[in-house]
């Protein structure tokens, strides 16, 4: 039976930390116990956090899924919308005031933003994901896995180029395929992979021909076509772009490269989209990480890394449980960013809720971003590999933001609001609420009912509430609701939970954007035209070239993964409201055939975040007295 932990509500509302260090926390174990998870089900994080084995799934497989819901936002501010708030605080009152069995599933937040501009993402007010120190930082070290793993494939690419550079076939075999003490030589599982993929039918190494034994040592990587990347979970800007090798003891074997921010690896996109740990060990095994000079791909498992690889991230596929400050459950697993990956959490995360909640119940998982990002990816990516269908979307909107979109001064993170965003300004709230508009009928097209969430700040007025309101309704949306979580936590979002019960009621036709068996050029016009209303796109020389690599490879039926700003519908962040006329440029475009879809690089868009002039780590600290992380947000 769930017991809700009750609020102590205080006026005026205090810090996010100084809220989620007074929460009462129930034992991690009893929120389990509440979903109906068995102990052995369960591994425990110390009190208040663990891991969910995925031998829960199988158990339930019979029992139908609950009701499934994506919740997404307008094109937000620098200073973000509340959209992780919103989740949190919609959970809450369907789990704690309105009597309904729900999940919460978001994704792990990166400390590059933790440490940078945003702050942390565990919600903020009232409600929380708690305890959100364990939860911005180091949770149960997912993170560092991908990291890891990351970067030994990187020294695996690396090693392998030095080591072919210096030594010819047989001696290579030689080192590859050693002799044991007893005289034998065997190939190791992931080598036989290997000879497989290139046709040798052997499995004795004293038998390969020297032509099959140069076949197989041979990986023969073009430089120039290496896309692998060191990744760090942090933002900094000086590893955008860096040169290895230049120790004595690497010959003079250098090569131009870079580090992304760790939410930006692959491995992280296979963690969010992978089905299960042989599933994962295939997606591993099969990542891309260069062409041979003959033009072939060059895997993870050709340099028999795949494997390790799986080793490391074991634990990491096994989903997070956590608790919000009413005591409802969350899932927090994988963390891919939206703009540069397809920013949502793990569909094991949702499997399991899904099963967890049954017929009767709600799984609430977070898209990051806009809905031009985020949303359209839940749809196009996540739900294409999952084969989950979603039953409604909440797109989280404020009228801060819409009044910006309609012409309002610029905002800028730390800075204060101009008074165009304090004081009512109804002109410049529907000129805005043009952006609103076009993420409803975007949500619209994938066939799913829609619901606006109005994340009511202090300063706005019942008329800015009524108009867009109304504006939202006229456009399709099923229903605008104002709520007012962050200052009341679950009691403020009770009418947004009823108005979401009741989409989920509706009939759904849902269908893709798109579909995969055609042209990467078409896909990527698809979402252009459709999603961002742009008038075409150009591609760049490298472009077109990687475009025909990837024809010629068989990767063009994969989905597309628009990296590009969060901050305008366009490729232009300076770009507001609903822009139209404009070309959507191309850059470069990334294969991530692990993962399951290519990533064009629109416009500028970096892969490595970089650190303001004053970050947010200036105010975090330990109190030494207490133990407790002080400043963090």
């Amino acid at each position: 039976m769930f017991t809700p932990t009750p609020l102590n509500l205080r006026t005026p509302v205090p810090s996010d930390i100084e809220i989620a260090q007074e929460a009462t926390l129930k034992p991690i174990a009893q929120i389990a116990e509440e979903l109906g998870l068995l102990p052995e089900e369960l591994e425990l994080y110390g009190n208040y956090k663990a891991k969910v084995n995925l031998a829960v799934r199988d158990r339930l497989a019979d029992r139908p899924n609950g009701k499934y819901i994506d919740v997404t936002a307008i094109t937000p501010t620098p200073l973000g919308e509340g959209k992780t708030t919103t989740t949190v605080g919609l959970s809450q009152a369907l789990g704690a005031h309105l009597g309904q069995k729900v999940i919460t599933c978001i994704r792990q937040p990166s400390q590059g933003p933790t440490f940078g501009i945003k702050g942390g993402a565990a919600g903020g007010g009232y409600s929380q994901i708690i305890p959100m120190e364990d939860f911005n930082l180091h949770l149960t070290g997912d993170i560092h896995a991908i990291s890891v793993a990351n970067n030994l494939l990187a020294a695996a690419l690396d090693t392998r180029i030095f080591h072919e550079t210096r030594q010819k076939d047989a001696a290579l075999f030689r080192r590859l395929c050693p002799t044991a003490k007893d005289g034998s030589r065997k190939f190791s599982p992931v080598m036989l992979k290997r000879l497989k993929k290139l046709g040798i039918d052997k499995t004795d190494p004293n038998n390969l021909t020297e032509a099959e034994i140069s076949k197989f040592v041979r990986l023969d990587i073009d430089t120039d076509t290496i896309t692998w990347r060191r990744v760090v979970d942090i933002n900094d800007r000086y590893l955008r772009s860096i040169t290895v090798g230049q120790g004595p003891k690497e010959m003079g074997i250098t090569r131009e490269t870079g580090f992304d921010i760790t939410v930006a690896s692959e491995i992280m996109a296979i963690l969010a989209l992978t089905t299960s740990l042989a599933d994962m060990r295939e997606r591993l095994g099969n990542m891309v990480v260069a062409q041979s000079k003959a033009g072939d791909a060059v895997t993870a498992d050709d340099l028999g890394v795949g494997g390790a690889l799986t080793v490391l991230m074991k634990d990491a596929i096994k989903p997070n449980l956590m608790q919000t400050l009413e005591g409802t459950p969350a899932f927090v697993h994988a963390g891919p960013f939206a703009n540069i990956a397809h920013g949502n959490s793990s569909i094991i995360a949702d499997q399991i809720a899904l099963k967890l909640v049954g017929p009767d119940g709600y799984v609430l998982t977070e898209s990051g971003f806009g809905a031009d990002i985020g949303m359209e990816k839940f749809f196009d990516i996540k739900c294409r590999y999952s084969g989950l269908i979603p039953d409604a979307v909440v797109l989280v909107a404020t009228i801060r933001a819409l009044k910006m979109h309609g012409g309002g001064p610029t905002v800028r993170a730390g800075q204060p609001l101009d008074p165009a965003y304090t004081e009512e300004n109804l002109e410049l709230l529907e000129k805005g609420a043009v952006n609103m508009v076009v993420h409803i009928k975007n949500a619209l097209r994938f066939g799913i009912p829609v619901v606006v969430a109005i994340n009511r700040f202090t300063d706005d007025t019942d008329a800015e509430v009524e108009l867009l309101r109304k504006i939202a309704i006229e456009a399709g949306a099923e229903d605008a609701v104002m709520s007012n979580h962050w200052t009341e936590g679950g009691k403020g979002s009770v009418e947004l939970g009823k108005a979401v019960m009741a989409a989920c009621e509706k009939l759904s036709d849902f269908k893709f954007l798109y579909p995969l068996d055609i042209s990467i050029k078409e896909k990527i016009e698809i979402i252009a035209k459709k999603i961002y209303g742009a008038d075409g796109v150009e591609y760049s020389e490298k472009a077109e070239e990687q475009i025909a690599d990837y024809e010629r490879l068989g990767f063009d039926k994969l989905p597309m993964c628009m990296a590009k700003t969060h901050l305008s519908l366009s490729h232009d962040a300076a770009l507001k409201g609903a822009p139209t006329g404009f070309i959507v440029p191309i850059r470069e475009i990334r294969a991530s055939v692990g993962a399951g879809f290519l990533y064009p690089l629109v416009g500028q868009m970096s892969t490595m975040p970089g650190l303001p002039t004053r970050p947010v780590f200036y105010d975090v600290d330990l109190d030494l007295e207490t133990g407790k992380v002080i400043g963090l947000f």
